[in-house]
């Protein structure tokens, strides 16, 4: 991992990159969504902050347990000044983002758990199909697992 001396207090996207284990093209889309941000020299080059590691390791963090980005953003924006993460604040927002995961946990297991009647069925056609209509709630109104809408009529 190249180091950047203590005197530059400003990174290139290649110097960002390179520390941050992002790719330059996954800086730019987080730049694009709001996550980080940069200033443009006068040969309107990107120009990032030391700080803007920690938030692009923030990021990262959140993206591999499964933290949508737009709840990323949010959480990000709510910081004041839209200041660089600490460890208090992943320790809160992680309590936060706990439920959501084990929703998510639960609803993949029950899935992977009801994934071999879907495969036995073959066609998807089943009255009440377990991954296409969880729970039966399209019972009372359509059958089977095309519960696409015809045009001009309403289930």
């Amino acid at each position: 991992m190249p180091s950047i001396p203590e005197k530059v207090h400003e990174l290139t996207v290649g110097q960002l990159a390179a520390r941050s284990g992002a790719a330059v093209s996954a800086l730019h889309f987080y730049e694009a969504k709001g996550l980080i941000s940069s200033r443009r020299t006068a040969g309107n080059q990107r120009r990032y902050s030391r700080d803007t590691l920690r938030r692009v390791a923030f990021v990262r963090a959140a993206q591999r347990v499964g933290i949508p980005l737009a709840t990323i953003r949010e959480a990000l924006a709510e910081l004041p000044e839209e200041r660089t993460p600490t460890r208090e604040d992943w320790a809160r927002l992680s309590e936060k983002w706990r439920s959501e995961l084990d929703e998510r946990i639960r609803q993949l297991n029950r899935l992977r758990d009801h994934l071999t009647d879907c495969i036995g069925c073959g066609c998807l056609s089943l009255d009440s199909c377990v991954l296409s209509n969880p729970d039966d709630t399209f019972g009372d109104r359509l059958t089977g697992s095309r519960l696409m809408v015809e045009r001009g009529k309403r289930p």
